[in-house]
């Protein structure tokens, strides 16, 4: 595929700047929104389309409803002679359905299900009902009952060559043979909780999936069995054996019955639109004859997390995945007429197309219902598919839809957003167009308060949203084509969220004297955030501003210094600079200590400062990201902290005899800080501990007594320590 180069987006940037004047303060940066990809696509919705590994949307084979069940469940299909067979769920009915779609109900069970339905060679058609069921014969004088087992559930029916009927039930899980004479007998026990499918080889041998654990057995007639695949999954929930004795086993945890519809079906506005992911490692090729999406699943396994897979098991029994998905839940698989592998999925009705030279997984196309159930080759030779929530029938036709739409996931802007251009790459042969359309609201899921679709855009190089300015953004696209499909390759929608004030979310005031030094320094490291020129020289790299924690080195003491560090946020995600200023406790005006730092680290050196309690300011300006006029600032203030850099005084008073001793008495005060710690000496070497007159060294004024001998009054020397590490020393007069 040749695309266009895109041109830059002059026309959504000149719409954007014009906008800026409209009275809402706005970032200088368009954000631009961009679906081009194959997942990207895969968020929203389809409808007649089909998307392919390049991202691109096509219009997708035609599906015609034949049927709707008046139940929500159609659990099962089988192709008659000359009409398809359905087995519903609630009802508990049977419905035979003419290809021109006439159908007729031919039985009513008075069990809630229909899981099984086979027909055998003369065109017999049977049927297992559930729970606490049993098999009927279906013919033109009614229903008979054939066989009654002890389990409550009948999971699938086939026949065997001999004409023996297989009945596969569920808890226990056990496979029956009922004989053209009506004498039934227990076939095998798989020692599983269900037997969930079941098939015939070519050689007469039953193939059978099972339910907790997920495995697939080949039983032969006799009833020796041998384990072809232990699966990584709860259950294998269909079985489909090719002409070359190939088996596709669709395997899944959990899906054994689609869930009944919700009443309140609106998502949580938190949660995002799914998109699939069929695997870790994946080949992309484009498909040639039915656009698609293109994955495939490594041939060791399953990625963990899947939701299901799908298992190729070769006849000497050497088994690979070829599809599995953690979005998408497997319920049946058929291989089409080109040999390619048709998967039908829930819970958003997908179907995809595996092809295996190259191998690639195609999305082929979307049923407006949640779940895929079963897959037939009608007598038509065409492929029939039944859904749940809703139930109904679908053909699919070999030609593509004369018109399909996608609508795309919902765009969060974050804020109010003004809309600029729309603008999108495609191809449109001759005799085919491509629409698209927007709206907007203000809620996460669209609804009534969601402003009305726009008129259709049709200038594909850039056309101006019409959509009111908003905080959500959705599009529609709507493709037609009757001879030759258009093909929509890429959608740029630009806006310009609101202008969000940044702020300041935490300020911490390190202890007096803490520091940190930068890392990864060579030599002796310096001191983090007390150089602010240097520190932005070394972060002037082009990148945005750090607006988490700073990175903080070992931590030091250094006295005088006052470390502060902080986090900031911008809703924008805007470069952010910052101001630091400081006042005086009992002075309301604001003095600069530095400005433009692009670090959340700063270091005051306090010794030019007068001592006294002091409080912080940390400013966050968005100014380097949007225009002038448009920035926005946010402020966070500290905690009131001391500086004192004032030494204690001490004022010893002269040694008076004491008994025989003398007794040395002095004070010790502080300004600003209390006293901590206070010590003698009388050689200068060994410090001694002395407690003041009232027992706790805590006020700022403490007065001290400590006795000496007579020869060493005259070599006391008594050191004083504050709060703030200040040190004094005095000797005695």
């Amino acid at each position: 595929m040749t695309a266009r180069p895109s041109r830059p987006p002059i026309i959504a940037v000149a719409i954007i700047a014009g906008a800026l004047g409209l009275g809402l303060v706005s970032a200088a940066a368009p954000t631009f929104w961009r679906v081009s990809t194959q997942d990207e696509f895969l968020r929203g919705d389809v409808d007649n389309l089909s998307v392919d590994i390049d991202g691109r949307l096509l219009l997708g084979p035609r599906a015609e409803t034949v049927y709707e069940a008046t139940d929500p469940f159609l659990w099962t299909l089988v192709a008659g002679r000359d009409a398809l067979w359905l087995g519903s769920g609630n009802g508990g009915t049977v419905v035979r359905v003419e290809l021109d779609g006439t159908a007729e109900t031919v039985f009513e069970s008075a069990e809630l299900d229909v899981h099984a339905l086979a027909v055998d060679t003369e065109g017999r058609v049977y049927a297992g009902t559930s729970p606490n069921g049993s098999v009927v014969a279906l013919g033109d004088a009614g229903a008979t009952e054939v066989f009654d087992p002890e389990e409550p559930y009948v999971w699938a029916l086939s026949t065997a060559p001999d004409g023996a009927l297989l009945v596969a039930t569920g808890a226990p899980g056990r496979i029956y043979r009922v004989a053209p004479s009506g004498e039934a007998a227990l076939l095998y026990d798989t020692e599983a909780t269900h037997v969930r499918a079941l098939a015939v080889d070519a050689n007469g041998r039953i193939l059978a999936g099972t339910g907790m654990p997920g495995r697939v057995f080949r039983i032969d007639p006799d009833g020796e069995a041998f384990v072809l695949l232990e699966s990584d999954f709860d259950e294998i929930s269909a079985l489909h054996l090719s002409d070359d004795g190939t088996i596709h086993a669709v395997a899944s945890s959990g899906a054994a019955t689609p869930a009944a519809p919700a009443t309140d079906a609106s998502p949580p506005d938190s949660e995002p639109i799914a998109s699939v992911a069929v695997s870790s490692q994946v080949t992309a090729v484009v498909a040639a004859d039915a656009g698609g999406i293109v994955q495939t699943a490594p041939a060791a396994g399953p990625v963990l997390g899947t939701k299901g897979a799908v298992y190729r098991i070769a006849p000497d029994g050497v088994w690979d995945v070829v599809w599995s998905s953690s979005e998408d839940t497997p319920y049946d698989a058929v291989v089409d007429r080109e040999g390619a592998l048709v998967i039908g999925t829930g819970a958003t009705g997908r179907i995809f197309r595996v092809t295996d030279t190259p191998r690639m997984t195609v999305l082929l196309t979307q049923a407006p219902t949640q779940q895929v159930t079963r897959f037939a080759r009608g007598p038509d030779d065409r492929l029939y598919y039944t859904t749940a929530n809703a139930g109904k029938l679908y053909r699919l036709s070999a030609g593509h839809a004369a018109e399909g739409s996608y609508l795309s996931d919902v765009r969060d802007a974050r804020t109010i957003a003004t809309w600029g251009a729309i603008r999108w790459r495609a191809t449109t042969p001759a005799g085919s167009t491509i629409r698209l359309f927007t709206r907007s609201g203000n809620t996460a899921t669209p609804g009534s308060t969601w402003s009305p679709w726009s008129d259709a855009y049709r200038d594909a190089d850039g056309t101006a949203i019409t959509s009111p300015k908003a905080r959500y953004l959705q599009w529609r696209a709507l493709l037609q084509g009757t001879e030759a499909t258009p093909a929509l390759l890429s959608v740029t929608t630009a806006y310009l969220p609101r202008n969000l004030r940044p702020e300041v979310t935490n300020l911490t005031v390190h202890p007096p004297g803490e520091v940190f030094q930068q890392p990864f320094s060579s030599g002796d490291p310096p001191i983090a955030g007390l150089d602010a020129e240097r520190d932005d020289t070394r972060q002037a790299s082009g990148s945005p501003a750090e607006t988490q924690p700073a990175t903080l080195g070992r931590r030091v003491y250094r006295k005088g210094l006052q470390t502060f560090v902080w986090t900031a946020r911008d809703g924008n995600q805007d470069d952010l600079r910052f101001d630091v200023h400081y006042r005086s406790e009992d002075d309301p005006s604001w003095k600069v200590l530095t400005r433009n730092l692009t670090r959340t680290i700063f270091t005051w050196d306090t010794s030019s400062a007068p001592d006294g309690t002091y409080v912080v300011r940390v400013d966050a300006t968005d100014a380097a990201s949007n225009a002038p006029g448009g920035a926005l600032r946010g402020s966070l203030s500290s905690q009131p902290f001391d500086v004192d850099n004032a030494q204690p005084v001490i004022v010893l008073e002269p040694a008076r005899p004491s008994g025989t001793d003398m007794l040395v008495a002095f004070v010790v005060t502080d300004a600003l800080s209390p006293i901590r710690h206070v010590e003698y000496s009388v050689d200068a070497e060994q410090w001694q501990v002395v407690y003041p007159m009232d027992g706790i060294p805590d006020s700022r004024e403490e007065r001290f007594e400590i006795v000496v001998a007579p020869e060493a009054a005259a070599d006391v020397v008594v050191r004083a320590v504050d709060a703030m590490n200040n040190t004094s020393t005095a000797a005695v007069p």
